[in-house]
């Protein structure tokens, strides 16, 4: 992984100086808050409902296990012992006092990491495909262009202050796990048929208020021009994107106002200024940061894993974890692993300090002491050899880290919601909670088979609903009552859709009830293996909206529907936070 040198670390020292001398000033009441939020903003630091929340930036999501362990220290130290992993493969810790966060951000620049841009009106953290470098269906490796792309973007003085907040993600695959459709710009590293590399580049992708999936503007871009030709875009959009309402202030709005044909004439022109100048990427130079993302030492295997069949054979748990959270990897004799914290009583996302170093501690037993952030909010062992996949599936159970879900149901994504975000309409933990038990049955979320399901405590779609196959959005808060929108037939990757609402908004008790219902027509309507996204698309919404609002819904389901082999209980709904 990338190395800081002495310009990265004297600036994320000077950063932490500065920004040290800022608190003290707000502390002493030397800055008022107005003054002093856009200096706290560009370090990360947002003020939520209970406490101060850091939001930490984890470049294309790789953390090596001594980061991963002071992620544990702070969490301990300065925090109530647990972390938040975001959907951007950021850390994020919601319980902080102020005058604790200047200590924090020099703990975290002793590991090369800081928060700068994790907020702003700027380039945001640069994502990536989690199994980058190590996945079997890889075209290219994306990590040092993602790198590259890094280094140019933070501190760049003409993106400081866009029109709104900017995200690149960045993927390699043949499978697109960036969600690259879904960014301001998605680049996809390719080959052309003279097997040169270069990008397939989107613009004007994104969810919020007004979700829309990213266009293509460049089919085949040489990989020397992606520098230059980002700034082109940015440019275009720092110049004519809109400034005076920050709801249509993406360039989502801009790329759609002016049409992809004319957005792209107007690049391509800018671009010509910049094409060939100091912003193109030399060899010299991407050999320079490619060295960082060598391959490790791989033993050469040939081992038939007989241990493995055997083992497998026997124990049903071990089976369903090596099916849905072991991957293919492209050296023979290793795997990929995903540890899963997704466990039915925790938060999405959230690892608490004794996990993050113990997952420290199999990053360095297991996986060259290296780990990824994945977009659903899980953690990966990408280097993990195929004879120790028992081992550490057994040491994964003991910690709550080995829940065979990934891809499935229980797998969900969900932001923070009305219990820290001051932004929420309603509250997104709480309901991944009583989703989570209501389906907590492996076997049947087996049969059921890959599906995504999103929670957003409101219409910014922090937590990709617009794109989950089901896509929950908290809408009102009325009375004690809060209220959510279901929608149907969002998906990622390289054949993105927005999911459409089925209709009128359901209480919060009411929506486990909902998605029952969703998963009844689905397991009526499918043919075979077909996923449940094939068989929205399929048949369409009619069926599962006329049998979600057929009968009415209640805490009790009515006697005309099939309850299959668990019967729906009477919920009692306390207020819940993962930490209170």
């Amino acid at each position: 992984m990338y190395r800081y040198d002495q310009y990265d670390q004297q600036i994320v020292n000077e950063r932490v100086a500065q920004y040290s001398d800022q608190v003290r000033r707000r502390l002493a009441d030397e800055l008022a808050e107005d003054e002093f939020r856009p200096l706290r903003l560009q370090n990360g630091l947002y003020m939520q409902v209970h406490a101060y929340m850091l939001r930490i930036a984890v470049p294309y999501g790789l953390l090596s296990a001594k980061q991963t362990r002071m992620f544990a220290h702070i969490a301990r130290k300065y925090d109530r012992d647990y972390g938040h992993f975001t959907t951007r493969q950021n850390m994020q810790f919601n319980w902080l006092k102020l005058e604790d966060t200047p200590a924090i951000l020099a703990d975290l620049a002793s590991v090369e990491m800081h928060a700068i841009q994790t907020s702003g009106n700027c380039v945001r953290n640069i994502t990536s495909d989690e199994y980058a470098g190590v996945a079997a269906d890889e075209v290219v490796d994306p990590r040092p262009y993602a790198e590259i792309l890094r280094q140019w973007s933070t501190f760049h003085p003409e993106f400081a202050g866009l029109p709104r907040k900017f995200k690149i993600a960045i993927s390699g695959g043949k499978e697109d796990r960036a969600a690259i459709e879904a960014h301001d710009i998605g680049l996809s590293v390719i080959k052309n048929a003279q097997g040169e590399i270069g990008f397939k580049v989107l613009v004007g992708g994104g969810l919020g208020r007004t979700p829309i999936v990213g266009s293509v503007i460049c089919e085949f871009l040489p990989w020397q021009h992606v520098m230059t030709y980002i700034e082109a875009i940015l440019r275009i959009y720092n110049q004519y994107g809109r400034r005076d309402n920050m709801y249509k202030a993406r360039i989502k709005i801009l790329v759609k106002a002016l049409g992809i044909a004319e957005f792209k004439r107007q690049v391509e022109e800018e671009w010509l200024y910049a094409k060939d100048g100091p912003g193109t990427i030399t060899n010299e130079e991407l050999e320079r940061v490619a060295h960082y993302f060598a391959p490790p030492a791989y033993e050469e295997i040939t081992s038939d894993n007989a241990e493995l069949t055997k083992f497998k054979a026997e124990n049903k748990d071990f089976a369903n974890w090596l099916q849905r959270n072991v991957k293919p990897h492209r050296v023979s004799g290793y795997a990929i692993v995903v540890l899963s914290l997704k466990k039915t009583e925790v938060a999405p996302g959230d690892a608490s300090a004794e996990q993050l170093d113990f997952a420290a501690d199999l990053a360095d037993k297991y996986s060259f002491a290296e780990l990824r952030i994945t977009h659903k909010q899980n953690l990966v062992l990408a280097d993990v050899k195929q004879s120790d996949l028992i081992d550490l599936w057994q040491a994964a159970t003991a910690q709550g880290l080995a829940t065979p879900n990934i891809g499935l149901l229980t797998d969900m994504i969900s932001c923070p919601g009305a219990e820290f975000c001051t932004l929420a309409n309603a509250r997104s933990i709480p309901l991944a909670k009583l989703i989570a038990e209501r389906f907590d049955n492996i076997d049947f979320q087996h049969d059921i088979g890959e599906i995504e399901l999103n929670i957003s405590g409101c219409m910014n779609a922090c937590g990709h609903n617009h794109v989950g196959n089901i896509g929950i959005t908290g809408v009102e808060k009325k009375n004690h009552d809060e209220w959510y929108q279901i929608s149907l037939g969002g998906a990622k990757g390289h054949n993105s859709s927005i999911g459409k609402i089925i209709g009128p908004s359901f209480k919060f008790e009411q929506v486990p009830e909902v998605i029952d219902r969703l998963l009844q027509v689905y397991l009526r309507e499918r043919i075979e293996e077909e996923r449940f996204i094939d068989t929205v698309r399929r048949i369409g919404h009619k069926p599962f909206k006329e049998y979600v609002y057929a009968t009415k819904i209640a805490f009790e389901v009515e006697e005309d529907i099939d309850t299959r082999s668990f019967k729906p209980v009477q919920y009692s709904v306390p207020f819940y936070s993962p930490r209170f």
